[in-house]
């Protein structure tokens, strides 16, 4: 991965996105001093079958600012669209791109906005939404013409995005060594608890640990046999 880049935004639907995909990159990243900051497109509201949204949403936030902060990250933003109905479009991509032009980041990071992931699992439309939102806004908020009323609110056009990467692509190219931050990232996840509970009857700390040590060792393969968090980099 690129380097020579000191601000990152990440940019996904749900609390959990980032611990599930990529926290251990991100650990190592705000060890190295880079600041990284999160946006989620809504609260995970509708993640939890046993509880109803207003309070399922509000538990999920502060999950999510708490594995957050395992991992160095102090800025969280929720954009409040609604869990499950994400719809791709203008306003998505206005709200994405506001964020972008308040953070100013050389790095944008989401999650897999293919229909898939691999060949055997389906994506689901959230997830294709925000990922796809994320790589048009980076340009959107480069360009004084679209949403023009973003600059009359005070966020002047940044043209800075010189990346987007995409965790959770099935056609990585890209990787940051895991090692580091692998421990932080399994403790980042278990911070979404109430979470996991809900989705599996494992242990959670088993649960969290060995999805990950597994998914960085199965990347690894692909980039010199080390742990690894992969990445699909589209430059601009």
């Amino acid at each position: 991965m690129p380097d020579d880049w000191r601000r990152a935004l990440a940019v996904v639907a749900h609390p959990d996105d980032l611990e599930y995909g990529c926290a251990a990159a991100v650990a190592a990243w705000t060890d190295d001093g880079r600041e990284v900051a999160y946006v989620l497109a809504t609260r995970g509201e509708a993640g939890i079958d046993t509880l109803e949204p207003d309070k399922c949403g509000s538990l999920r936030e502060r999950e999510q600012r708490a594995g957050a902060a395992v991992v160095g990250v102090a800025k969280v933003e929720f954009l409040d669209h609604r869990d499950g109905v994400i719809e791709y479009g203008t306003a998505l991509r206005r709200d994405i791109a506001a964020a972008i032009r308040r953070h100013r980041p050389e790095l944008v990071i989401t999650l897999n906005h293919r229909d898939t992931w691999g060949d055997a699992l389906w994506n689901t439309p959230d997830h294709v939404a925000v990922g796809r939102a994320a790589l048009d806004a980076a340009a959107d908020a480069g360009n004084r013409w679209i949403f023009p009323e973003l600059a009359e609110q005070g966020l002047e056009p940044w043209n800075g995005v010189r990346w987007v990467a995409v965790a959770g692509s099935a056609t990585p190219t890209h990787a940051v060594d895991a090692g580091p931050g692998l421990e932080r990232a399994v403790r980042s996840l278990l911070e979404h608890r109430t979470y996991i509970e809900a989705l599996t009857d494992e242990d959670p700390e088993s649960y969290a640990r060995d999805f990950l040590t597994s998914t960085a060792a199965a990347a690894g393969e692909r980039f010199g046999g080390k742990p690894a968090v992969a990445f699909e980099l589209f430059g601009r």
